[in-house]
């Protein structure tokens, strides 16, 4: 076992002596930079707001710092494990009455309850990420086939185009009501497949998120090299393998990018939209943190703002991976 022991750690030294021999000297410097830069400006952000926050005084006590974040985020993480025992616990109760009634009588009607306690921080990460992932595959659906469109006519773009001149700067905070009030008009329904605020949010999303998508496809689409153009010419293509062949390969990459963007807007218009619908999410938790006015409240509220902007960094490394993978410039 020891000198089976010896020699992997043998052969991981000769390997990783293999790997740092291959580098040049301007490749170390390249390495080093990338890796260090990032770090040091992550530690003077941190330096910097641990000495300010105590400096900071509000109403609720001082600023938080980096240490009383971390404390809350534990803190939460603790909640939300000691909520899902007590979940476990109350549907096991379920079970064991049920089976018992069922031994009595086994034509009795029998149901389980679902867990009536509060959603925890993680169930609110968990809940404003499904509400982005619909509102932004919806406003993809609805924005890629329309920007295909207005690339291939241009009589039809300059038709559209000031209708998406006006209604791309419109803030979610003037979508929100209108939508409010359609879907409670519209979605009517005794047992409902969604529930009405997960709609809202969904559809305020893509409303809101739909544009850079719609902008650069038909941009992309509009700017294919003009040879591709007149070999499908030539082959005299159907429009749709001109435009399956053609023109998605083509304008792929000004697609993706148009994505990423949306993504992003997408999720920054549901935070806003959760806070001022109440809808469940992460917006939701920052806005009752902030009415709750405890004396944690801020180091929660910081908590949530860090995991907004680390998910939003996360989508947006998802989307950039896709691309990779699906762009020919990438």
């Amino acid at each position: 076992m020891t000198t089976f022991s010896a020699r992997i750690g043998q052969s991981m030294a000769s390997g990783s002596r293999q790997l740092l021999s291959g580098l040049q000297p301007g490749e170390w410097l390249s390495q080093g930079k990338q890796l260090l830069l990032p770090l040091v400006g992550i530690l003077v952000f941190l330096g910097f707001w641990h000495l300010a926050a105590p400096q900071v005084e509000t109403s609720l006590g001082a600023f938080p710092g980096p240490v009383q974040v971390w404390e809350q985020s534990g803190q939460l993480w603790q909640e939300h494990v000691s909520q899902r025992e007590r979940a476990d616990k109350f549907i096991t109760m379920q079970e064991e009455r049920n089976a018992r009634i069922l031994a009595d009588n086994p034509k009795a009607d029998v149901r389980i309850r679902a867990y009536p306690g509060a959603p925890t921080f993680l169930d609110q990460v968990v809940t404003s990420l499904l509400t982005v992932l619909a509102g932004f595959a919806l406003a993809s659906l609805i924005a890629v086939p329309l920007g295909i469109v207005f690339g291939l006519n241009r009589y039809f773009q300059a038709a559209v185009n000031p209708l998406i001149q006006i209604f791309k700067p419109v803030s979610p905070l003037a979508w929100l009501p209108l939508v409010t009030m359609v879907v409670s008009a519209t979605y009517v329904s005794d047992d409902p497949m969604f529930e009405k605020s997960f709609l809202t949010s969904m559809i305020t999303v893509t409303l809101c998120s739909l544009w850079p998508t719609l902008i650069n496809t038909s941009v992309g689409v509009a700017a294919v090299n003009p040879d591709l153009l007149n070999v499908s010419r030539v082959l005299r293509l159907s429009f749709w393998t001109h435009v399956r062949k053609v023109v998605l390969p083509s304008s792929v990459p000004m697609i993706f990018t148009g994505l990423r963007v949306s993504l992003g807007i997408a999720w920054m218009v549901l935070i806003a939209a959760e806070m001022l619908a109440q809808s469940p999410g992460l917006g939701k938790f920052v806005w009752d943190e902030f009415q709750n006015g405890s004396s944690q409240s801020l180091s929660r509220i910081m908590v949530a703002v860090l995991a907004i902007g680390f998910i939003g960094f996360l989508l947006d490394r998802v989307m950039l991976l896709i691309q990779r993978k699906v762009a020919w410039n990438e």
